[in-house]
């Protein structure tokens, strides 16, 4: 069959990258074409639009970047339409494909939903929307069935994609010599896949890295931005950056100053203590704290219903503050025992790998059944 795939940032290209390598393993006939990243561009197939094309986020950065996300959305439909896929999956970015799964159902495409949209942390009625433009959604956090249930929704729930990655992967023994970053502990710096993210972040995590001279700190670099990108901030602090290595660089740390977003659930994975951070513009922020309705910004949090990690946002996340966190993670005491046996609780509600596979065989199940 002929699948047509939208994913918009890191995330969606590495979950998009995986979904892809499943498909082809129960069609070895699979055609594909997509808005996604490198990822997905290695397992084959048409790359229309790279992510880093695409990623904006934030009420005040879209509305700055509306023409471009128009121009975007507008090639997106007509790219569809000309290729008149069998299957369409549309893969978390919900403020893009959305309106996506609007325009497909409206030519007569089948929407594949893959990672739903975050519904559940604000204007929840979006519900009644997505019953009526979307045909089947997988969702991959558990308290998301019962969500969708109350609302008179089935979804099919297919447990989380980044256990397939996590599981797939296979340690570089050589990454620490290879990367000269050997004799010391680590500090893994994740600032995020986004420029405005990183542009937030990104000298704050390196004035603090300032004042551990005892450590290692590494930058895990975008890999949509060349190395150039990350010299105006690093200068004179001799701080790697070190790309496609997240997982290699994780596997080494000690602790983590980490974005929200997929990456703090990753480091979790990996057993690793962490500090959550986010900041952004002033009046989206102030948008935000008014919209959402969530308890917790981090998946971490979000998943066990309660706080494992430290959260900084905003005012909170500065130098400071951030300092104190990763002074009290570093130390062999009981405020990281703590942490690390709080992942427990997250390994426990995650359950087990396979949400690919599964996804896969639903998505073909359903294409055929037309």
């Amino acid at each position: 069959m002929k699948y047509y795939l939208v994913a918009g940032e890191a995330s969606g290209d590495l979950h998009g990258a995986n979904l892809m390598k499943a498909l082809k393993e129960l069609d070895l006939a699979a055609e594909f074409r997509f808005f996604g990243g490198d990822l997905m561009k290695a397992e084959g197939g048409t790359l229309v639009k790279h992510y880093a094309d695409m990623a904006f986020m934030g009420f005040v950065e879209v509305v700055v970047n509306l023409r471009a996300i128009l121009k975007n959305m507008k090639a997106c439909k007509d790219d569809i339409a000309a290729y008149q896929p069998d299957v369409l999956v549309l893969i978390d970015f919900p403020g893009f494909n959305l309106k996506i799964a609007e325009y497909a159902k409206s030519i007569g495409l089948r929407v594949n939903y893959y990672i739903s949209p975050k519904v559940w942390a604000w204007n929840q009625k979006r519900v009644l929307k997505i019953k009526r433009i979307v045909d089947h959604l997988f969702c991959i956090l558990p308290f998301e069935v019962d969500f969708y249930k109350s609302w008179g929704m089935d979804v099919d729930y297919v447990g989380n994609p980044l256990l397939d990655a996590i599981t797939a992967f296979e340690p570089n023994p050589e990454f620490l010599k290879q990367n000269n970053v050997s004799g010391k502990k680590i500090i893994a710096l994740l600032p995020g896949s986004r420029k405005q993210e990183i542009n937030y972040l990104l000298p704050d995590m390196i004035a603090v890295a300032r004042q551990f001279k005892d450590y290692q700190f590494v930058i895990a670099g975008a890999p949509s931005f060349k190395p150039g990108f990350y010299s105006q901030f690093v200068k004179d602090t001799n701080i790697p950056v070190i790309f496609n290595a997240t997982y290699d660089l994780l596997t080494n740390a000690h602790a983590a100053i980490v974005a929200s977003g997929t990456a703090t659930l990753e480091t979790a994975l990996f057993n690793i203590p962490q500090v959550v951070v986010y900041k952004g513009n002033a009046l989206t922020i102030a948008i935000a704290r008014m919209l959402v309705k969530v308890k917790f910004i981090s998946l971490v949090n979000l998943i066990v219903s309660r706080a494992i990690v430290k959260e900084l946002i905003q005012e909170d996340c500065n130098e400071l503050k951030i300092a104190a966190e990763l002074g009290a993670l570093i130390n062999e005491g009981s405020y990281r025992e703590t942490m690390l046996k709080d992942y427990d609780a997250l390994d426990q509600r995650m359950g087990q790998p396979g949400a690919s596979a599964k996804t896969a065989r639903l998505i073909v199940k359903y294409a055929t059944k037309k």
